[in-house]
């Protein structure tokens, strides 16, 4: 396949998903660089990482290269979603141009503390926050955004983290549609940050494979087996502790 054509297949699908090159390149850990150089086709992605670029695109690496088309495929990563204790009591006392107006300060402040490691931003929900990690130590890096997050937001801000298989894709009408994540271990995210708001001091927790797949462990606190409502197993919920 011609280079211009690879190039130009991974910018439209990119452009599809809603995706910037520093998204691209923060979830490959590469630089915005080389994601900017294989879509002017002035060079091609390695071998080595085509495998995880189409998996990121949603696509088969034979649909990147022209040869056929498949389903979207899945990748592992760590996600990353928060709240805010008490905003729905703090949106009352409120107009919703002054609520709008703190709500954007909170996803600032959070946004930066995920691309300062790598992460990629999907939605902001009222006062939720959803992300996610992926590639290399997708789970400390999660982590250490997770810290810096707290210690820049001065809220009572309260974070999930899960990590295992996502599906990334465009949702919504066409003319509308804007990248989301989807499965299991989006909804434990959230199902696991709010049991840290109940359960945690330190309003942050963590499966128990975050846990696993960590690098540098991380000091835990109170943990226990949950049974989440929707979720086939059991699942063991452990507290971050700063």
């Amino acid at each position: 396949m011609r280079l211009n054509e690879l190039g130009a297949r991974i910018r439209v699908q990119r452009e599809k998903l809603g995706l910037k090159q520093t998204d691209i390149a923060h979830a490959l850990q590469i630089s915005p660089q080389a994601v900017s150089k294989w879509e002017r086709a002035e060079n091609g992605p390695d071998i080595t990482i085509l495998g995880d670029l189409a998996k990121l695109l949603g696509v088969s690496t034979d649909w990147l290269l022209g040869l056929h088309v498949e389903d979207a495929d899945v990748f592992e990563a760590t996600v990353f979603a928060s709240s805010v204790s008490g905003a729905y009591k703090k949106s009352l006392g409120m107009k919703p141009a002054c609520f709008a107006l703190w709500a954007n300060g909170l996803f600032y402040a959070l946004t930066e503390a995920i691309l300062r490691f790598d992460g990629v931003p999907i939605k902001c929900m009222g006062d939720q926050f959803l992300c996610f990690f992926s590639g290399a130590s997708h789970g400390d890096r999660a982590i250490q955004a997770a810290r810096l997050a707290r210690d820049m937001v001065s809220e009572n801000l309260v974070i999930g983290l899960s990590s295992g298989e996502i599906y990334l894709g465009a949702v919504g009408h066409p003319e509308y549609a804007r990248p989301d994540i989807m499965g299991e271990i989006v909804n434990l995210a959230f199902l696991t940050m709010e049991w840290a708001e109940m359960n945690a001091q330190s309003r942050m927790a963590a499966t128990e494979r975050v846990a696993g797949i960590l690098k540098n462990p991380v000091k835990a606190g109170k943990s226990e087996p949950v049974k989440f409502k929707g979720i086939s197993s059991t699942v063991k919920v452990g507290e971050i502790v700063l």
